[in-house]
């Protein structure tokens, strides 16, 4: 189940609250029994396939790859 986070604007509180996706935007209540709370944008990494991106590997040489001895 999703969580999602909220941020208590009457003392500040940051809470996580799992719902389901289709009530992602009900209103939450303050742990400390506040109601004025606002949703946080959260960010996700997702990484597909399992594979890692490789950096590239520099050529040796030059500027041409070492032909031109410069």
């Amino acid at each position: 189940m999703p969580r999602y986070e909220f941020r208590c604007r009457a003392c500040g509180d940051t809470f996580e609250v799992s719902r389901p996706m289709s009530e992602a935007s009900t209103p939450a209540a303050c742990p400390q029994g506040h109601g004025d709370t606002v949703k946080l944008l959260s960010t996700v990494a997702v990484a597909r396939g399992g594979a890692t991106a490789q950096p590239a590997q520099p050529q040796a040489g030059g500027c041409c790859g070492g032909a031109c001895g410069c």
